[in-house]
């Protein structure tokens, strides 16, 4: 005999219910505590926590400074001892009478000139740099920085060390030095001045040999 369908209407429900506690006593769980996603932030919020802990573009360290003393005439050894006391470690030296000349024992040579005025507050990690004769010549009137080559074009090397003026040329460069009074041989090339060169100043340098001649420093050109 068939049942009223309300009949099981109710039967179906009340199944329903009792698979649903079942559920829930197995699991033991909230029903409010249904699984969700991770949230994840939206990208403004990200971009403002990002903007929180970046510093901003303005925000430098300071640099600490000092001022630049007087070192000029002081011995080289003396003005690189008093450098690094004020702070300053990144020193450098050259021959000012253009020779170029290492310095090696600091105690035989002063300082002529130096690459930033006394009293010039400059960051204590500027490199200074002295220029220097040795003890027993003096300063010339003006540094005499190393020759360079500009423009691809022959420098002036007239009165330059040999040395300073292979040092000016383009490392490949095959150079010929001879004695300009003599057959002497030149081997310590920082005591010989050029006499004469070849190309000319203003040549243009496309690799050709340079020839030079060249004396003593305590000689004359003939």
């Amino acid at each position: 005999m068939n049942r009223p369908w309300g009949d099981n209407l109710h039967t179906r429900t009340l199944s329903a219910a009792l698979a649903c506690l079942a559920a829930v006593a197995l699991v033991g769980c909230d029903p409010a505590s249904t699984s969700k996603q991770p949230t994840t932030p939206s990208p403004t919020a990200t971009a403002e926590a990002s903007d929180t802990a970046r510093p901003a573009k303005d925000d430098k360290p300071g640099e600490r400074k000092k001022e630049v003393a007087n070192f000029v005439g002081m011995g080289l050894q003396s003005a690189q001892d008093k450098a690094q006391a004020d702070g300053f470690y990144r020193l450098r030296s050259h021959d000012s009478a253009g020779r170029d000349r290492m310095q090696a024992l600091d105690r035989h040579w002063k300082v002529c000139f130096q690459n930033y005025a006394p009293g010039k507050s400059i960051p204590v990690d500027t490199e200074l740099d002295f220029g220097a004769v040795k003890l027993e010549e003096n300063c010339p009137a003006k540094d005499q920085k190393e020759p360079e080559v500009e423009g691809g074009r022959m420098p002036n090397l007239a009165g330059k060390s040999v040395k300073a003026a292979r040092g000016a040329l383009d490392s490949s460069t095959s150079i010929t030095v001879t004695d300009a009074t003599g057959d002497r041989m030149v081997l310590l090339e920082s005591n010989w001045q050029v006499c004469t060169q070849n190309p000319a100043p203003g040549v243009a340098l496309t690799g050709q040999p340079v020839e030079f001649t060249a004396v003593k420093y305590d000689e004359t050109c003939p």
